[in-house]
């Protein structure tokens, strides 16, 4: 088999020589080209690539989830066609890992590359469903281009989190929890809509729901972690089904008490709950319109300030190797 390892160099828990390492192991069994990531969006332009070429038949992402969703939306350029895309392999190299964990793979590169070689051997592999977020026609964002996710979307509070957390780096701080614990405290309080939200839900057929002070949209269960453990902010959804949004109309701080303690004993079978909060499960089609620009995120990777987002839940859009 054909493959292309997309390797990013500055991915937090993996070094060089277990990248070395990884590689060999990989090019034992397969007919490996390495690639390595020079700049922002590399890895997308290197998956493109592989993608029109038609020779490649497997893409393994070494890397974070901000490396994974760019070899995805390299692969996706042209829209889903998973038979006759290449498929896609992961292997964890990041801070948190969340579609490598929630695909069920081991957190520890060396670990994945095992199960990966295993998969392989035993032809396993499965079809998973994707988010697509792109500007709302007629709003602001019109113009903005269509970008696909793999695990989750933020727009408003969670996103001011990553939007603080991405400056911190850039800034020379290493990506830990911690380092985002301290952000949220700092999103928090300097939140000014704390108790109003601007963020309206929109989806065919139902009545709209407004004054969100934050949305999550989820492509699959667990939301994020914190070290080793899970956050279920939709525990429905799935990698099988369209998408889950878990909306929040206060962040009061007895509001933000009472619903983090939920995310942190959250569980498959229950997530935030209360009169603040709503949840909505496997939506197609569904717009999240702000009356003012609110930052938003995509697998953990802040995307500047947008005021209207149209979602697509698309079922069935990429093999993956598991």
């Amino acid at each position: 088999m054909r493959a292309l390892l997309v390797v990013n160099p500055a991915a937090t828990t993996t070094s060089a020589r277990t990248r070395d390492v990884l590689t060999h192991a990989l090019a034992s069994d397969l007919k490996l080209e390495v690639a390595t990531t020079e700049y922002r969006g590399h890895a997308r332009d290197l998956a493109r690539r592989a993608a029109e070429g038609g020779e490649v038949e497997l893409v393994v992402a070494l890397g974070g989830d901000g490396t994974v969703n760019e070899v995805v939306n390299g692969l996706l350029h042209h829209g889903p066609d998973p038979e006759a895309l290449p498929r896609l392999a992961v292997v964890p190299g990041g801070s948190t890992n969340v579609f490598a964990r929630a695909l069920g793979l081991p957190n520890h590169a060396v670990e994945a590359t095992g199960a990966l070689l295993d998969a392989l051997h035993n032809g396993s592999e499965r079809t998973v469903g994707l988010g697509l977020a792109a500007g709302t026609p007629g709003s602001a964002d019109e113009g903005v281009p269509s970008r696909w996710f793999t695990f989750c979307a933020g727009f408003g509070f969670d996103a001011g989190v990553v939007g603080r957390v991405e400056q911190q780096r850039e800034r020379g701080k290493r990506s830990t929890h911690a380092l985002y614990v301290r952000q949220l405290v700092r999103q928090f309080l300097g939140e000014n809509r704390r108790r109003a939200g601007t963020i309206s839900l929109r989806r065919p057929g139902a009545e709209p729901v407004e004054d969100l002070v934050l949305s999550i949209v989820c492509n699959t269960a667990p939301w994020t972690y914190l070290g080793n453990r899970p956050l279920y902010a939709s525990p429905g959804a799935s990698f099988d089904t369209a998408l889950d949004v878990l909306g929040l109309r206060s962040l009061s701080p007895l509001a933000l008490a009472r619903y983090g303690a939920q995310l942190l004993l959250s569980s498959p079978d229950q997530g935030p709950h209360g009169k603040h909060a709503t949840s909505l499960h496997d939506l197609t089609d569904f717009t999240l319109h702000s009356q003012a620009p609110l930052p938003f995120q995509m697998d953990g990777d802040h995307l500047g300030l947008r005021s209207s987002v149209t979602f697509t839940g698309v079922r069935r859009a990429l093999r993956v190797i598991v």
